[in-house]
Order: structure tokens, then C-alpha cells, then sequence
């Protein structure tokens, strides 16, 4: 018996960045096939309107060539975004103030492709961190933050400022009418 050939990896788009839209994705496809399956009880010869997609299904299907009218390609993305739920890796990175949109989706492409394609993000806030990022995993904790450089250098920093030069106050600046007179 032959076997079916095997169906390319769905792949996911650099706007699906965060769990959330995973799970908003989930829902939108679940909806759609709870629609369809509903359609084919109603009346013949009553033609529903499809509900509106969102950009970031639209864009998904169109990355995969995929068609949300096909029951196999509707099952498919469901188990494809079921899995990833449950099994995509996720990355917390703190911030000191919210990230560009553009730089974002910099930082998706790079992430999905030197770590892993399916990685998602939880995107965080730290004021205090001054400039850089705190990157988080499930059993890793990377600190690339100006405040974190600060502290590691911190005895050089004491160490130069008590061995500055003394510097002599500038002399007072003279107004034109001081130099006048």
C-alpha cells in the first residue's frame, strides 16, 4: 500500500509573533469549520456568506498556498496551530519601552531563522533596564542590558573615577559688559 506523500511544513508568518495570535488563529479556524459544517446542514440552494478573515489568517493561508474553503487544508492548519499551542518555543524578552513594529518583525525573521521556525514571543517591559534586552527561556536567563554591563564594570568605573585628574574649576565667563568696563 502506498503511503500518502508527505505535506510541506506549514509555515508561519513573521506577524504571528506571540502566543496570542496563535491562539486567535486557532479560534478563527475553528469558527471557520464550525461555519462550513453548519452551511452543508442548511437549506439547498441557500448560499451563506462567508465570514470575514482576518489579515493574519489571510496572510497564513497565502504563505502556505492553502484554501480555507478545502476541508483538508482547514484540518491541516488546525493541527498545525493545536501543536503549536502546545509545543512552540517561547522566548520573554523585556524591553526597556515597546519595540518598533519594524524592529519586530527584524527580530522574528532572525529568530525563526537561527533559532527555530515556529518560535513565538512574549514581548515584556522593564524600565529600569536603561537600554538592551532581558531574554528569558523555559531554563535560560540572558541579561544584555546597558544596567547589567554597568554592574560588571562597576569596580573599574570606582577605580577611574578615584584616580581622575583633579580639575580646576573654568574661571568665571566675563559678560561683555565686564569686558567693557
Amino acid at each position: 500500500m502506498a503511503d500518502k506523500p508527505k505535506q510541506p511544513t506549514i509555515k508561519l508568518p513573521l506577524s504571528a509573533a506571540t502566543r496570542v495570535d496563535v491562539n486567535r488563529l486557532f479560534r478563527e479556524v475553528d469558527s471557520l469549520n464550525n461555519f462550513i459544517k453548519a452551511s452543508t446542514i442548511r437549506e439547498p440552494g441557500t448560499q451563506p456568506q462567508l465570514p470575514k478573515t482576518s489579515k493574519l489568517l489571510d496572510e497564513l493561508l497565502s504563505t502556505n498556498k492553502l484554501n480555507a474553503l478545502v476541508t483538508d487544508d482547514r484540518e491541516r492548519l488546525s493541527a498545525f496551530l493545536g501543536e503549536l499551542k502546545e509545543q512552540a518555543p517561547l522566548l520573554h524578552i523585556s524591553f526597556q519601552a515597546d519595540p518598533p513594529p519594524q524592529f519586530m518583525q527584524k527580530l522574528m525573521q532572525w529568530l525563526r531563522q537561527e533559532i527555530h521556525p515556529h518560535v513565538l514571543v512574549q514581548i515584556g517591559l522593564q524600565p529600569g533596564i536603561g537600554a538592551g534586552c532581558v531574554v528569558r527561556t523555559q531554563n535560560k536567563y540572558f541579561d544584555f542590558s546597558l544596567r547589567n554591563y554597568f554592574d560588571s564594570k562597576r569596580e573599574l568605573l570606582l577605580t577611574k573615577l578615584h584616580n581622575a585628574p583633579e580639575v580646576e574649576p573654568a574661571p568665571p565667563k566675563q559678560t561683555a559688559d565686564e569686558v567693557t568696563s
